[in-house]
């Protein structure tokens, strides 16, 4: 770099923050296809409450465990080409929904391992948020992060919300072909537009252009904070060797794992339990997704302000009580709504907590850490609902609300390992803001 007040790269951190959340916000829409259609071949192929689960779980076992290699990727190569790899391989999913229902309106048991192919190809494109994360670290000062990253995160977990609350009414209407071929659509045209317009940060633009890269001169010249150091395998191992790391990760199993588990849950919850229409259950759902993620913008505030161990402990606190509360509710729907707001209460802001501490936790090791955090704690969408069926084999339709004993039992052994990280912690982390 001959100047160091001059930034070569292109782009901004406003610029790269809207395409790299527009690119989440598409990936993130696949968690929502198996709600109606979860619904719908319940129907037809006579599955068992464990089968259900697994289906209504397929999207989040890619989504999870694609996380860790992809997130860990962004520091060798940036944000935009495993992006435009994980969406290419959601739309592929979403093409082979399309298909199944094109050539059988009513599908039988035997194309139910299609069913769960797809949908873990689906579940690719949410493993877009932990390569999402790095980047948008990557292009912001740290000061800064907590809001930034609250944003991301926020705006793209509208996707499942709003499609849990559009696709019943397209089903409804234009049936399942139609519907996923307009999502179809819709998903190519943005890989198009963030194939095209996405940014990498300043230090992967800098070496893709071949100039030598001065740190200081960096974040001088583009304001750049963070840069990564090592491999992407050694940016995992770093993170991995820090004992805290895994504590965040448990609570993000709960907060982003039990908010992708509860997406594809409520549909069925509602329209199993309390009989509601496929239109009226996505409404409900969609009241929950829509709130967490908006919840979760304010979360992230809140964690610039105030200490993110502070947010987190009242969050997990008030995703016990909503627990408790849909235990109880059992076939009461306010206070069964009443517990579902609550989770999403908890839920929100737990997401922003657990995420503004990561580049604090792990500066050196960003993309590793967003990698075990997002990618073991997004797991808990895979591994949540089977578990919550069990309850509904044992005890029938009242098991959906006893499910919600998994969701109480998580949370009181969160606040138990809080304990442990805010006690353990070393005083000049557990002091940051």
């Amino acid at each position: 770099m001959d100047d160091n007040n001059v930034c070569y790269a292109k782009s901004s951190p406003v610029q790269a923050l809207t395409w790299i959340t527009i690119a989440f916000f598409a990936g993130f829409a696949g968690v929502s296809a198996f709600g109606p259609i979860v619904a719908k071949l319940k129907q037809t192929m006579a599955m068992s409450p464990l089968l259900m689960g697994l289906l209504a779980a397929s999207p989040a076992l890619s989504g999870s465990l694609l996380r860790i290699p992809f997130g860990a990727m962004v520091d060798r190569s940036g944000g935009k080409k495993p992006i435009v790899i994980l969406l290419t391989l959601a739309a592929t999913g979403i093409a082979g929904i399309t298909f199944m229902f094109s050539i059988s309106k009513s599908p039988t048991v035997t194309q139910y391992p299609f069913f769960l192919f797809f949908g873990v190809l689906c579940g690719c494109g949410i493993a877009v948020f932990s390569v999402g994360i790095p980047s948008v670290s990557y292009w912001y000062p740290q000061k800064k992060q907590g809001a930034a990253l609250a944003l991301y995160g926020g705006l793209g977990n509208l996707a499942p919300g709003m499609f849990a609350l559009l696709l019943p009414f397209l089903v409804v209407s234009l049936g399942f072909t139609v519907s996923y071929v307009l999502w179809l659509i819709f998903l190519v045209a943005l890989i198009a537009l963030v194939s095209i317009f996405m940014k990498d940060a300043p230090y992967f633009q800098y070496r893709e252009m071949g100039i030598d890269i001065d740190p200081d001169a960096l974040l001088l010249a583009c304001g750049e904070e963070l840069i990564p150091t090592g491999t992407a395998m050694a940016s995992v191992k770093k993170a991995g060797s820090d004992w805290r790391t895994w504590i965040l990760t448990y609570f993000y199993f709960i907060s982003f794992g039990g908010f992708i588990a509860l997406t594809v849950w409520f549909p069925t919850y509602w329209a199993e339990l309390f009989s509601f229409s496929l239109v009226k259950a996505g409404l409900l759902t969609a009241a929950y997704s829509l709130s967490s993620s908006l919840l979760r913008v304010a979360g992230g505030y809140l964690s610039d302000r105030m200490a993110g161990e502070k947010v987190v402990l009242l969050s997990f606190t008030v995703v016990c009580i909503g627990a408790a509360l849909l235990v109880l509710a059992g076939p009461t729907f306010p206070l069964a709504f009443s517990g579902e707001m609550l989770m999403a209460l908890g839920m929100g802001f737990a997401n922003a907590a657990v995420f503004k501490l990561v580049p604090k936790y792990s500066p050196a090791a960003v993309g590793g850490a967003a990698g075990i955090v997002g990618g073991l704690g997004a797991f808990g969408g895979f591994v949540i609902p089977p578990l919550m069926g069990l309850f509904v084999k044992m005890g029938g339709a009242a098991g959906y609300a006893r499910g919600f004993i998994v969701f109480l039992g998580l949370s009181l052994l969160a606040l138990l390992l809080f304990a442990v990280l805010n006690r353990f912690a070393p005083a000049a982390v557990s002091d940051a803001g």
